[in-house]
């Protein structure tokens, strides 16, 4: 509510969409300050919980492989983590195998990754929502109660995320900024005084031009 307390009342009338995660506290305080703008849940956060259901697919699946001696999934955790153009292309011949084989995991990264294209800027509202029917009813039909989950979560939120066609907005930029801030605290192992804090931040992301000034005469 800060951020919107530090808006004139003219400001918020003016603002169309909000870009946010799907945490309740965040739709409640944008709803309350900016009734008439549209609430576009981000799309990094979406890749965020789908990853995380993933990779709870992949540790489940992984003890039990392991329970009977096999390592298949042994040293691959970071991969799935991936999007498929991040994987390197010394890894990609053995992922494929993976992700191409029975394992449950494969299919759920396989889920996950077809969400993707429901962000493709030119799908209109209704291509979208039926895109996200076709890939909702894979998800469920999936047996794998992660990726279900998600998609049930996904779908209670589907109004959020059909606004994404018409505004084509996220929280990506900010998002960047907080991990470089995040980064900052880490390397000074907390600060004592928060004015130290803020002066570290605005060196460092303040795009700061530091060029030696040539006196002139």
């Amino acid at each position: 509510m800060q951020l919107f307390e530090a808006l004139t009342d003219a400001q918020r009338e003016k603002v169309e969409a909000i870009a946010l995660d799907m945490w309740r506290a965040f739709i409640n305080a944008s709803r309350e300050a900016c009734p008439e703008a549209d609430l576009i849940h981000d799309k990094f956060h979406v890749s965020k919980h789908l990853t995380e259901a993933v990779d709870q697919v992949r540790r489940a699946e992984a003890k039990q492989l392991r329970s009977v001696g096999d390592d298949l999934l042994v040293g691959t955790r970071w991969n799935w983590l991936r999007n498929e153009e991040s994987i390197s292309d010394e890894s990609w011949p053995k992922f494929e195998a993976l992700k191409d084989s029975e394992l449950k995991t494969g299919r759920a990264w396989s889920i996950k990754e077809c969400f993707r294209w429901f962000w493709m800027p030119r799908l209109s509202i209704k291509e979208a929502e039926e895109y996200f029917g076709q890939w909702y009813s894979w998800a469920i039909r999936s047996r794998l109660e992660p990726i279900k989950k998600k998609a049930k979560m996904l779908k209670r939120h589907l109004p959020e995320l059909l606004n994404w066609c018409e505004h084509h907005i996220t929280n990506a930029v900010s998002e960047g900024l907080n991990s470089r801030i995040q980064s900052i605290k880490s390397a000074a192992r907390g600060f004592h005084y928060f004015e130290n804090y803020r002066t570290r931040i605005l060196f460092f992301c303040g795009d700061l031009d530091l060029s030696p000034v040539t006196p002139t005469h």
